[in-house]
């Protein structure tokens, strides 16, 4: 069996897992080869992103475990239809409208969440944007790609840390991030070995750093120096804007492990690979069903406690 026909058999035998977890209702003996189910129509979980493509189908697939889930989209309009769909099904999904850039839109969401809820268990930062296809590689809309996947995930991070519910299994932050973000990835990566270093080292790694790095490329940008600065060669603004979204989880993991017990955030970053979405132009090769799997098991999971990491199809791979 050649290369090809392998991987394609690992991802019709992941559809078929994938349908067995999303059976509802489940039978005692499913529930026992899945994971004990720590949650309830109460646990609250808010998808960035969602009313469409990847973030549509982690809502909907929370949703059909029976979390209470937020849908959010810039757009209220589209946000209102996509949560409809959900609700005829049966499904305990609400709407609020959110833009992550916006520090007006978030706070306004924080508040509402905050006095509807008390706040929430569960946050997967889908939200993203992407200006190129196929081998495209510009760097038009860089400030706005920059602005988005980095600064817009990493702002919706700490306005809902203060607002994340107590529990003994630890309140979840999922990143829908990038293998094009990878720092040691072997044809996309930054070429300053140095840089490159710093970035990799957990002890040193500051905010101050990843922003600092984000900003270089967006100066290069704008002076025109970016082609010869060793950046990503492969949708360099969007690789290196989830680049450091992937360097922010490890940061962040690093500084939520003091929290007490009974307090636990637990934070991971997965990709989700080459989805057919409008992201990608439908030239993707994945569903977003299976796209939306990693990030519903890492929210979900609870016979081990992991953080700081980066995943896969449910596997952990390096950074």
């Amino acid at each position: 069996m050649g290369k090809k026909e392998r991987a394609s058999e690992r991802r019709e035998q992941r559809r078929q897992e994938i349908s067995l977890l999303r059976t509802i209702p489940y039978s005692d003996q499913q529930r026992q080869k899945m994971i004990f189910r720590w949650w309830s129509n109460e646990t609250m979980a808010v998808v960035t992103g969602s009313n469409r493509g990847i973030g549509f189908e982690i809502a909907h697939q929370l949703a059909s475990h029976g979390l209470t889930v937020v849908l959010t989209s810039r757009e209220t309009r589209v946000g209102e239809e996509a949560t409809k769909i959900m609700q005829e099904k049966g499904l305990n999904v609400v709407f609020h409208q959110l833009d992550i850039v916006d520090p007006a839109s978030i706070e306004t969401f924080s508040d509402w969440i905050k006095e509807n809820y008390d706040g929430l268990d569960i946050l997967i930062n889908n939200a993203g944007v992407n200006f190129n296809f196929g081998t495209d590689n510009s760097v038009e809309y860089a400030e706005t790609v920059i602005r988005t996947n980095y600064f817009g995930t990493k702002s919706m991070i700490k306005a809902m840390i203060p607002l994340m519910k107590p529990s003994p299994f630890g309140a979840r932050i999922v990143n829908v991030t990038s293998r094009l973000g990878r720092l040691n990835g072997r044809r996309n990566r930054i070429a300053n070995v140095s840089l490159r270093q710093q970035l990799e080292d957990n002890d040193s790694l500051s905010e101050e750093l990843i922003d600092s790095t984000v900003n270089s490329f967006l100066e290069q940008v704008k002076n025109g120096t970016w082609e010869s600065a060793g950046w990503p060669q492969v949708f360099t603004d969007y690789s290196l804007s989830k680049l450091a979204a992937n360097a922010y989880t490890r940061l962040m993991a690093r500084i939520l492990s003091d929290q007490p017990e009974g307090h636990k955030i637990y934070m991971n970053c997965y990709c989700p690979g080459w989805v057919k979405t409008a992201m990608t132009d439908w030239a993707g090769h994945t569903s977003p069903e299976v796209a939306a799997d990693t990030a519903v098991w890492l929210a979900l999971i609870s016979d081990q406690f992991v953080s700081g990491k980066f995943f896969a199809e449910r596997r952990e791979i390096n950074f």
